[in-house]
């Protein structure tokens, strides 16, 4: 995944109290470590954020993933102050946006965010393109001008086609990127996306899962994504913030979420999810074990030592052959001692960024795998034992939190 740096949004100690006295007895009951549900049995107050900080670096997808009532959608609403907050500080790119008022408000909405939303809020009165461009026509865009603009965020989603159609001609997979769209249209900086994709069939919310993926290695966007999917979070977001009534409970990247759980809570989250889809090869792969073709056949398996096998390679480091150590037995057994007689050409190959469940075929051959740089460089080796290994270890750990007591 793209490395990030520097921070856009910030949120620091953050309290959301609803209720008409929110800095009184239910604050100071939430600040003392008092649960959600007896801070609104003790004065009628709900708590929507308690001390919450996270920051979203540039050109991240950060996900806030949380079931009902987490305050996930809370968080995204204070980063645009459509709720104001207890305590604590918003910032976004340096500005206090709890401070801004009225026309500075406004302005900060219109020119930093774009936002998407589950509903997807179209207008029926107005054809595709308007629809797109209507937050340029707000901002006095000419027709021409915000047309062109319309249509290259339309392309995006593969909706150009069908600028001139109304909105109600198209499905609802195809309306949430018109959505996306009009997001994209004025070319925010930061795209705020509150359950975005959740109201769409499943097949469709993978769709649209890709397309924004795509369209972020093109844009390279900041994005705050609000959604109660683990699988979708751990598929999309760069890094994940786990809520729970109101608390952070982790932050971390798909795959620290999935191998190292903080705790129960998210141990049950990751339990159904197939841990291959998050763990990439460089964190499991070996160095790899180099055969040289000058070597006897009875010299390279000294050479493999305990590992199942090894590669030659060629003058500019690209793999050319595959010894495996049980055939290169076999053939000993059988009085064969030349190396280029065992060495098998049919080998898989994968990158070091490819997930594991991307070589689970591959691994079904019982064979090594090479891992390779973008030149073809051999820069380690995938065995299926260790993909095996990774996936029992992180069960495992799984396993090892549910007989904890889930309060």
């Amino acid at each position: 995944m793209t490395e990030q740096g520097e921070t856009i949004v910030s949120l620091e100690g953050v309290y959301k109290i609803f209720g008409p006295d929110p800095r009184g007895r239910a604050y100071d009951l939430a600040r003392a470590g008092v649960s959600k549900d007896e801070v609104q049995r003790l004065s009628g107050h709900v708590v929507g954020m308690t001390d919450i900080s996270f920051d979203v670096k540039k050109g991240e997808i950060f996900v806030v993933m949380g079931l009902s009532g987490s305050g996930k959608s809370t968080a995204i609403r204070t980063v645009n102050k459509l709720h104001d907050i207890t305590a604590g500080s918003v910032t976004v790119e340096g500005v206090d946006v709890q401070s801004l008022t009225g026309s500075a408000l406004q302005t900060f909405r219109r020119e930093k965010m774009g936002m998407v939303f589950q509903h997807f809020a179209l207008f029926p009165h107005r054809n595709v393109i308007d629809n797109t461009g209507y937050g340029l026509k707000v901002q006095g865009v000419p027709k021409q001008e915000r047309d062109a603009a319309a249509l290259k965020a339309l392309a995006m989603v593969g909706l150009e086609a069908y600028a001139h159609n109304a909105t109600s001609q198209l499905s609802g997979g195809m309306q949430q990127r018109v959505g996306l769209a009009r997001a994209l249209c004025s070319d925010p900086p930061i795209l705020l996306m509150d359950e975005a994709f959740s109201a769409l069939d499943p097949l469709i919310r993978r769709q649209m899962q890709d397309e924004l993926m795509a369209i972020q290695e093109q844009l390279h966007k900041t994005i705050l994504f609000i959604t109660h999917d683990l699988n979708e979070a751990l598929r999309i977001g760069n890094r994940v913030c786990i809520l729970r009534d109101g608390y952070v409970v982790q932050i971390g990247t798909p795959e620290e979420i999935l191998t190292e759980p903080a705790d129960a809570y998210v141990a049950e989250f990751t339990q159904d999810v197939d841990q291959g889809r998050v763990i990439d090869v460089v964190n499991v792969m070996k160095d790899p074990v180099i055969i040289q073709a000058s070597d006897t056949l009875v010299g390279a398996v000294d050479r493999l030592g305990d590992r199942r096998g090894g590669f030659t390679v060629d003058a500019d480091g690209r793999p050319t052959g595959l010894l495996s150590v049980a055939e290169a037995a076999g053939a000993l057994a059988h009085g064969t001692t030349s190396l280029a007689d065992v060495l098998r050409t049919d080998f898989g190959t994968t990158s070091a960024e490819a997930r594991l469940n991307e070589n689970y075929a591959a691994a079904g051959r019982g064979l090594p795998i090479a891992v390779c740089d973008d030149t073809g460089r051999l820069i380690g080796e995938l065995e299926p034992r260790e993909i095996m290994e990774e996936m029992g270890r992180v069960e495992q750990l799984i396993d090892g939190f549910e007989r904890e007591v889930f309060l």
